[in-house]
């Protein structure tokens, strides 16, 4: 996985600003390069411990895609509380869809995994410069 130094502070930026409730939003890219993000609007009503992506932003991401936008590859959300890692929650929600999902952890640690069929596995990534 690739990802740039300002993506990575946005992330970041975007769990800090929707505390105490959860960010999320969709990763755009190509492959496992991360090229943009598009923060939703998180509508679970128990916002503070789910998220739910707004599905009208999933809508014109898929829209976009079809008018030569970057690609769907993922989503993000934060765990104001918690560790960067797929929570029970997560695992029970995981479509095993083969998309990504980046975790903005508490302490501000990102990590990525892949929801697979077997369920989630870590990826490595690389920062690259902005």
């Amino acid at each position: 996985m690739q990802v740039s130094g300002s993506l990575m502070e946005t992330l970041r930026r975007e769990a800090q600003e929707a505390l105490p409730q959860e960010c999320c939003g969709i990763l755009l890219g190509i492959g496992t390069r991360v090229t943009e993000i598009v923060p939703t609007g998180n509508v679970h009503p128990e916002s503070e411990t789910h998220f739910e992506i707004d599905p009208q932003a999933l809508i014109d991401a898929h829209r976009a895609v079809r008018k030569g936008g970057p690609q769907v590859i993922g989503y993000y959300h934060s765990h104001p509380t918690g560790p960067a890692h797929p929570s029970q929650t997560d695992r029970a929600m995981a479509a095993g869809d083969g998309m990504i999902w980046a975790i903005i952890g508490a302490e501000g640690e990102i990590t990525f995994s892949r929801d697979g069929a077997d369920g989630f596995e870590a990826l490595s990534y690389s920062v690259t410069p902005s």
